[in-house]
């Protein structure tokens, strides 16, 4: 009987389609990843739909998606996130979602960027922190002191 393949992580999946980005977008996706990855360390890589990164901690924080013409960061809470810098410039009219498009030779705002990261991060937990029965948030509150 044959065995299976082992899974590739979606790390290496991330890995993989960057490399395969050989123009401008490989580069922007991959400096994006970094400032994510460097915003919290417990941040979580993930594949998802069909092949799109998503990073996470305690609820989806953004996607990445290599367009043709750009790279868009799109965050899943982005209308609930403070950003003082600017750096939304895409689903504006939406009620949840707001998205950062990277063009060519645009310069990455990595000091923004890890701090519109780390407030999703934040949203996140207070979301669960709410979502959470009572006994479960004093455990939370507890481990945090």
């Amino acid at each position: 009987m044959k065995r299976p393949a082992p899974m590739e992580s979606a790390s290496e999946l991330i890995d993989e389609m960057i490399a395969e980005l050989t123009d401008w977008r490989g580069k922007t996706l991959a400096s994006i990843r970094k400032s994510i990855l460097a915003a919290d360390p417990e941040i979580i890589e993930e594949w998802k739909w069909m092949g799109s990164p998503v990073w996470s901690h305690d609820g989806m924080i953004a996607v990445g998606n290599a367009h043709k013409d750009k790279v868009k960061l799109t965050f899943s809470h982005g209308a609930s996130l403070p950003d003082p810098d600017k750096l939304f410039n895409a689903g504006l009219g939406g009620n949840a979602w707001r998205a950062i498009d990277f063009f060519e030779g645009d310069k990455i705002n990595e000091r923004a960027l890890k701090n519109l990261i780390r407030a999703a991060v934040d949203y996140n937990q207070i979301k669960l922190k709410r979502k959470a029965p009572a006994s479960t948030r004093a455990k939370i509150n507890k481990s945090k002191k």
